[in-house]
């Protein structure tokens, strides 16, 4: 007997999108439901499409899917309906920075998840994209502060204040992400590499992962772009892999070095 066809709603935001032949999209969506979903819209790159416009990168829709084997997550499902409930899009394709931030989130979330519901890590992406929408922010701290608070619910919270191996309080001047953060000077020899951090470092590195907005705004560019090598030295060392949106945010340094 066939396996019976399973159609359900999620709301869901969509990660990634892919041409597929002349007319079809593959997409890479995060339901808040569903967890990552794999799924192909059929005609939509037609110009008649009624959803196309809506299945974008950076857009929050209700989706209607359909699966031919409910049972088997690797297999490509299908989008029928797409109805908009937020778009980040326009706000965030009009400003290189926010482009580049919006990307290592949704690149990185992309890494962190599977096909199981992850209802806080789908809250913190839509946080992440409003913030950086709105534009009240400087959009690597709203980055940086996203991938450690993201790769935190996902079982990799750093200490950037007490030692990670003895818990003696700081600050200290050294980070050993295999020990699990900031580690004193007794124990950062036994810890492996170790990544040095200068104390203000330190403080904004704590501040972004607390949501201290006033510490974290208060620093100073050179100390973002000290705690931006270290967030993304975390993001690497714990995905295995460095994301190919940081060769984007490296630009964004370099551009904002030359302008300063």
């Amino acid at each position: 007997m066939a396996t019976p066809m399973r159609s359900y709603g999620d709301e869901v935001v969509v990660l990634r999108a892919q041409q597929l032949g002349e007319a079809d999209r593959i997409l890479t969506l995060f339901g808040r439901e569903r967890g990552k979903i794999r799924a192909v819209a059929r005609g939509v790159r037609r110009t008649n499409s009624k959803i196309g416009g809506r299945l974008e990168p950076f857009a929050v829709v209700d989706a209607q899917l359909y699966s031919k084997n409910p049972d088997d997550r690797s297999r490509l499902e299908t989008v029928t309906q797409a109805v908009t409930v937020e778009s980040f899009a326009e706000a965030i394709v009009a400003d290189y920075e926010r482009y580049a931030a919006a990307n290592a989130m949704v690149e990185s979330v992309d890494e962190i998840i599977d096909a199981e519901p992850a209802a806080l890590q789908y809250a913190l992406l839509l946080q992440g994209l409003r913030s950086l929408t709105s534009g009240e922010r400087d959009p690597l701290l709203e980055l940086d502060a996203y991938l450690l608070r993201s790769l935190s619910l996902a079982g990799w919270e750093p200490s950037f204040n007490e030692c990670a191996r003895c818990g003696a309080p700081g600050p200290h001047a050294r980070i050993s992400f295999a020990a699990g953060g900031a580690v004193c000077a007794s124990c950062a020899p036994g810890c492996g590499a170790t990544l040095a951090a200068h104390i203000d470092t330190m403080r904004l590195l704590w501040a972004l992962l607390a949501g201290n907005w006033r510490v974290a705004e208060g620093s100073d560019q050179a100390t973002r772009a000290d705690a931006s090598r270290i967030v993304k030295a975390y993001v690497t060392y714990h995905l295995d892999r460095q994301l190919k949106s940081f060769t984007a945010i490296d630009e964004v340094w370099r551009m904002r070095n030359a302008g300063g």
